[in-house]
């Protein structure tokens, strides 16, 4: 009879139900992949009370990128190999020095905008491998969420917009300064007052003439 089926299945249901309940006393502790033991609990339950519970990743795992400014000499490289265009850096040349990094690199480079949208990072990790100072690493925070899209640009400078203008301004003025010195010394060189450019008039030749003691004429 088929009321008789659909007892069994039923009943069959429920002793299911009642061993998972005899197990909630034991549950899988969290932990990563890399522990010995991953694959020999296998009793107890796996669901974590997240967030206060988390399982723990991989030190080499690829998760949210973090930029220490300090340390970023605006080389752009990461920003170049990035192949979904993530990156977006701004640079202003420095006519001052700004110091060394902490590997010792030189930094010339004002950086007034560095973005990384993880929105559209695809976690490749090619911008931390291309970095010379290092300074561009991922981190083991994978727990970012959000309500708004533009709260997943993550933002750093070193200088204020109101700095960033008036370093503009002193490089621009730098250069033009540097563009004038360059021509008045050209004018200068070919000045006709310039003593470098005066003809110097080689004297000619004293050719003594000689006679021909054979015929006595003059060479």
């Amino acid at each position: 009879m088929k009321w008789l089926s659909y007892l069994s299945k039923l009943w069959s249901g429920l002793l299911l139900t009642f061993q998972h309940l005899k197990k909630l006393n034991t549950r899988k502790a969290p932990s990563s992949i890399e522990s010995p033991n991953f694959f020999q609990e296998k009793e107890g339950l796996v669901t974590i009370k997240y967030p206060r519970e988390q399982i723990p990743v991989p030190d080499i795992g690829r998760y949210q990128l973090h930029l220490d400014i300090e340390d970023c000499i605006g080389c752009d490289q990461c920003a170049r190999i990035c192949p979904v265009n993530c990156i977006t850096i701004e640079t202003i040349r420095s006519i001052e020095d700004l110091g060394v990094t902490s590997d010792g690199t030189k930094k010339k480079l004002y950086l007034p905008k560095f973005d990384i949208d993880m929105a559209k990072c695809c976690f490749c990790g090619l911008c931390t491998v291309v970095c010379p100072t290092e300074c561009l690493v991922m981190t083991s925070n994978y727990d970012y969420p959000t309500t708004q899209l533009s709260e997943m640009n993550f933002h750093w400078e070193n200088i204020t917009a109101e700095q960033a203008e008036i370093k503009r301004k002193e490089w621009q003025e730098y250069e033009l300064a540097k563009k004038q010195a360059k021509l008045n010394a050209i004018q200068n060189d070919s000045s006709p007052q310039n003593p470098k450019n005066e003809k110097q008039t080689k004297p000619l030749l004293n050719i003594k003439s000689k006679t021909n003691p054979i015929d006595n004429t003059t060479i």
